[in-house]
């Protein structure tokens, strides 16, 4: 008996090992993979998202592009923004212009909400009618560098959008509909946006 039990032992310990082995070979292939790098254009998404809001957004299957979305830029920083990559989320234009006096009252608001909802209801700023130099000194002078900024000084997205004065907020919905495009002050512009990452 104990020498059946001891020609048996070492075949199934071998078994065992080889079957260890190849699981922590198959997790070595599937393992996690290092993350490919953040989309261009896009705010950095490791600001935690407001409680009660989906923080997990590669969970969710691509969404469908509207032809609300379908359009690039470059921006102020000089980098390359594919709205595209928005598609699934409620978003807010901002058409600004840096001498404008209501757009400077109105960007203290951007500044503040902005970061804390850019990975549920990203706040894109489209500035044109101006110098680029006056647009980069309004994003400092504002602290707005946190923010994408799209550089519009040739009007494209404004003509696109047929937006006709500053400031104007476009805020389109998580289907690409637009749903409102107009002025907002700093407490109705924070509503909306608090309203739509509850969404």
């Amino acid at each position: 008996m104990r020498s059946s039990h001891a020609r048996r032992w070492p075949r199934r310990a071998g078994i065992a090992t080889a079957l260890v082995g190849a699981l922590l070979g198959a997790v070595s292939c599937t393992g996690t993979a290092t993350p490919p790098p953040a989309a261009v254009g896009t705010a950095p998404t490791t600001t935690a998202a407001p409680t009660g809001s989906p923080t997990a957004a590669s969970t969710r299957p691509p969404a469908a592009v509207p032809d609300t979305l379908r359009f690039t830029g470059t921006t102020l920083t000089g980098t390359a923004f594919d709205a595209a990559q928005l598609a699934g989320r409620p978003v807010v234009l901002w058409f600004w212009a840096p001498w404008c006096a209501t757009c400077a009252s109105q960007a203290w608001t951007v500044a503040e909400i902005a970061p804390q909802y850019r990975d549920t209801v990203p706040i894109i700023g489209v500035a044109g009618l101006g110098e680029q130099r006056a647009m980069k000194d309004f994003v400092t002078e504002f602290d707005l560098a946190g923010t994408p900024q799209i550089d519009d000084r040739a009007g494209a997205l404004w003509r696109r959008f047929k937006v006709t004065e500053q400031s104007t907020f476009l805020i389109i919905d998580r289907d690409g509909k637009v749903v409102h495009q107009g002025f907002l002050d700093g407490e109705a512009l924070t509503a909306r946006v608090t309203a739509l990452a509850g969404a």
